[in-house]
């Protein structure tokens, strides 16, 4: 019965938390690593995370947690920039390499406070939950990293970051 629980949990949510690690790691085969890793956290403590409630919302920080320490591991402070598979023509693939480049520029902490608030579309306060920050430092960083984005991106993309929601 929990087997089937975590397997119908992993199915719902691998891809989001997936589409989330590449946000914040800018290489889509790390990513999948990195997903896995979380999934492979989450199942071993499956008993206790399904009674939480919100499993995802554990699982985002899993996979945060994953992510920091790849970061720190990791030798070089240069980025991966990989190409992201196709995934549909919401946006033209431009703009969104664009935004994800810009996106890249950004510190671990910022990256991450951006998707979870933005992709992830988080509260401020689950945002700050899953980082592990006060609320004012997800308002304060948000703010920052939205203004750094708009300068990066120029006036012809500002209205990608129209107003900071709080």
């Amino acid at each position: 019965m929990a087997d089937e629980e975590f397997v119908e949990f992993a199915q719902a949510s691998v891809g989001r938390l997936r589409d989330a690690a590449f946000l914040m790691c800018r290489d889509w085969h790390l990513a999948q690593d990195l997903t896995q890793t979380a999934l492979a956290k989450m199942y071993a403590n499956w008993g206790r995370v399904r009674r939480a409630d919100d499993p995802y919302a554990y699982a985002r920080k899993v996979l945060l947690r994953c992510v920091i320490d790849q970061q720190r591991r990791r030798s070089s402070t240069e980025l991966a920039m990989s190409t992201p598979p196709d995934q549909g023509e919401e946006h033209p693939a431009e703009l969104r390499m664009t935004l994800l480049d810009a996106v890249a520029t950004l510190p671990l902490r910022d990256r991450a406070i951006i998707v979870l608030r933005y992709w992830d579309d988080l509260s401020v306060e689950t945002t700050a939950e899953v980082v592990g920050v006060s609320t004012a430092v997800v308002k304060s960083q948000s703010m920052r990293s939205l203004s750094r984005l708009r300068d990066l991106l120029g006036d012809t993309r500002s209205e990608l970051f129209a107003e900071e929601r709080h």
